[in-house]
């Protein structure tokens, strides 16, 4: 959780030139694939014996082929591929390999390393994962062995290069994704536990120590950060405790898990292209980071670290897993649109959706709302919208065994064929006949940014330990909230939105926006303020929600809010502040609405000739404060309005945020009529345009575009004209495809 100075900014965007070029280099491909692992097993299990089977798998794959699949997501698991040391076999793999050739159909390959041979461990008894609590965790099938130990790191990647050397001898074979879901463990949870936190390992401390040696430099500058008296690097441990001291070890401990997994990853990056330099590699995380917590348990990623270490990284995907409620269109945006944020972020090209549900879903006697063919449709474009480089569905079969069973399956576990599977191949044909057009797609130049900012989840320390959310690690707090209001409120104007990683943003990466917007930022790096000043000092316009900088990056309280220097950027300071009355307060805005706000009550005080307060809270004190600085303006807050809309949405509310636009001078590319969400791409002269009727009714639509341009629109599916006025069934989808009008009398 740090912003990245002088010499390591360079060496990452090295870094990502490198990640750009290797991309650039892969064959263009864009992959729509079913997971199928051979017969009816379930990831990461494989069926015994599967020379035998071959012509049943056959069967299979013709069928997927049929439906309009050009690719098949297969996995291996580490136990299965190298059941003695140094022993390899990829029995099922060359099977598959082998059909997917002959059926003309490509092969996209998940590692599954989490489900390890026990030979590691009687190899390596020592390298076994250990909670907080010092227990160490033996492997049931998984969640494997610790890669922080020497010998299992080498034979990891020793692992991953052989099965790159093999695989990629195949025609068929395409890429990779090297990791599912990374955490520090995977796939397992100790129950005999009370809240467990992984991992303390002899290994990992050892990794740990060197990594604060790299940061700090010298014992003693480490003992001023954490206010210790360590005598010498062996005494040094984690952070175990919530205390009324320092936390700056616990950052470092949650950071250190961050960069860990992302060093991970690059090995596994690094072990496969030796072996197959021209092919694939991705991974996805099992939920963005706009909806999990770096506190988790399991030991959480960063996406935008994640994202640099691969071709293309991405998520799980999975609208209704077994909750008993529908993920509604603005979490599935919100959800998306960050991923394409990270995705595309620092010149990448773009990211992957790793797993999309395919059915109903299933943990134990919990069921999942039916998941139908306008389900799929609907997710399927949506991701698709917003530029995905490759979208696997999860899974052909259901599961078969363990607590998801019966769950998650295209078709039915007789293999009778539903109408989703029919649905999700007409939309795998439409993006196989138009490869180039969306492997050349990218998403417009959005002129807003809001800020996500890991650290916020720290204030305080473990006090702020989030519990467990949902399936998919899903945590609901107001850090999550704070982001999803804003977006909430601008969702129906249609307008591109970027989520911007506070630990990369640079002058010249926030020059294309015209808002930025701060949300819930009360732990900032001191680094990025230098980068917002000189973002307004440009001209730009940036809001900020209450309290910003009230630590920096160790948890160090400033002398003066908002902290960091930033009162001279907002031309206001801190007179008073309070936790409104059950945590909800209002700001009354001069000459607008009255705005639900939540949990303080900020009393601020102008301090520069061009500072003015703008709203109230309902006591009267200033609640809101405009200024002026250099060439842009600012907008301090008092309290929390985005996650205020999030959770109590109101037409005053939604007024005001759109108000925003106004004040930044920004323009809606586009309107349309009909309450549709419409998202578009541009790919070269032409543009993709993806609208979307999310409700049970038709509606009459109309597009009309702000910038002048005339286009001639062909119906993506069929390729016959079409028109900009339309009526779209309810629950439907249609995807145009936009060329320039030849000449200038043309108009729709």
């Amino acid at each position: 959780m740090r912003i990245i100075p002088g010499e390591a900014v360079r060496a990452a965007l090295g870094l990502l030139l490198l990640a750009s070029i290797s991309a650039a280099a892969q064959e263009a491909f864009f992959p729509i694939s079913v997971w199928y692992g051979g017969g009816k097993a379930r990831a990461p299990m494989l069926e015994p014996d599967p020379r035998a089977k071959e012509e049943l798998w056959r069967a299979d794959m013709r069928k997927i082929k049929s439906l309009g699949f050009n690719t098949v997501r297969c996995w291996v698991d580490w136990a299965s591929g190298e059941p003695d040391e140094g022993r390899y076999r990829f029995d099922t793999l060359d099977v598959i390999l082998r059909l997917a050739e002959q059926e003309g159909l490509r092969v996209f390959v998940q590692v599954y390393m989490d489900s390890a041979p026990e030979w590691v461990g009687r190899r390596y008894p020592d390298s076994l994962f250990v909670s907080s609590n010092g227990q160490a965790i033996h492997p049931e099938s998984s969640p494997g062995y610790c890669r922080d130990h020497r010998g299992v790191r080498a034979a990891d990647k020793a692992f991953y290069k052989a099965l790159a050397e093999h695989a990629s001898k195949s025609k068929a074979f395409l890429g990779w994704d090297l990791w599912s879901e990374p955490h520090v463990i995977n796939w397992a949870t100790p129950t005999y536990i009370s809240n467990p936190e992984f991992c303390f390992c002899p290994n990992t401390l050892a990794r740990f120590r060197g990594w604060l040696r790299k940061k700090y430099g010298t014992l003693e500058a480490l003992n001023e950060a954490w206010y210790r008296r360590f005598k010498s690097w062996d005494e040094v441990e984690p952070n175990r405790l919530s205390t009324i001291l320092s936390y700056s070890d616990y950052i470092d401990w949650k950071t250190f898990i961050a960069d860990k997994l992302g060093e991970d990853l690059r090995e596994r990056y690094d072990a496969v292209k030796a072996g197959a330099p021209g092919k694939l590699a991705t991974s996805h995380a099992a939920g963005v980071g706009l909806f999990a917590s770096p506190h988790w348990w399991e030991g959480q990623s960063d996406d935008w670290t994640m994202a640099a270490q691969v071709d293309y990284y991405g998520t799980s995907f999975y609208p209704k897993h077994s909750a008993f409620v529908d993920r509604d269109p603005l979490w599935r945006g919100a959800l998306l649109d960050f991923t394409r944020s990270f995705g595309f972020s620092g010149g990448r090209q773009g990211f992957v959706i790793g797993e999309l549900q395919s059915g109903f879903g299933t943990i134990a006697l919990n069921v999942s709302p039916e998941v139908t063919s306008e389900d799929l449709r609907i997710w399927a474009w949506s991701a698709l919208a917003r530029g995905a480089k490759g979208v696997h569905f999860y899974a052909f079969y259901p599961m078969s065994m363990g607590y998801e069973s019966g769950g998650f399956g295209m078709i039915n576990l007789d293999g009778t064929l539903t109408e989703r599977s029919k649905e999700a191949g007409r939309i795998a044909q439409v993006v196989d006949r138009n490869q180039k057009l969306f492997l050349d797609a990218r998403p417009p130049r959005a002129e807003v940014a809001v800020v996500y900012n890991p650290l916020a989840h720290f204030v305080g320390g473990r006090q702020r330990q989030a519990a467990y959310g949902g399936p998919q690690g899903e945590v609901a707090g107001i850090e999550r909230d704070s982001l999803l209001g804003i977006y909430k409120a601008l969702w129906p104007k249609n307008i591109p939105l970027d989520f911007v990683h506070i630990e990369h943003i640079t002058p010249e990466s926030l020059r294309q926006y015209k808002l930025v917007y701060l949300p819930y930022p009360l732990m900032l790096p001191e680094a990025s303020v230098q980068v917002l000043r000189a973002y307004v000092q440009a001209g730009g316009r940036l809001v900020a929600e209450a309290r910003p900088g009230w630590n920096n990056e160790r948890g160090r309280a400033s002398e003066t809010i908002p902290g960091l220097g930033m009162h001279e950027l907002f031309g206001a300071r801190e007179a008073a502040i309070e936790t409104a009355p059950q945590g909800r307060t209002r700001i009354n805005f001069d000459n607008g609405p009255a705005v639900n706000a939540r949990w303080y009550q900020e009393r601020l005080e102008p301090l520069s000739p061009g500072a003015r307060v703008v709203g109230r809270f309902e006591n009267g004190w200033a609640a809101a404060v405009e200024s002026s600085f250099g060439k842009g303006k600012t907008l301090l807050l008092g309290s929390y309005l985005s996650a205020a809309y999030q959770s109590a949405p109101s037409p005053e509310g939604e007024r005001w945020f759109a108000g925003l636009l106004d004040w930044a001078g920004i323009q809606l590319p586009l309107a349309a009529s009909g309450g549709v969400e419409a998202r578009w791409l541009e790919s070269g002269s032409d543009r993709l345009l993806f609208v979307f009727n999310h409700s049970a009714e038709a509606r009459k639509v109309q597009i009309s575009w702000k910038d002048g341009t005339s286009w001639k629109p062909e119906d993506l599916a069929t390729g016959s004209p079409a028109s900009l006025a339309f009526e779209l069934a309810g629950r439907d989808v249609k995807v145009l495809r936009l060329r320039p009008a030849l000449h200038a009398g043309y108009r729709h």
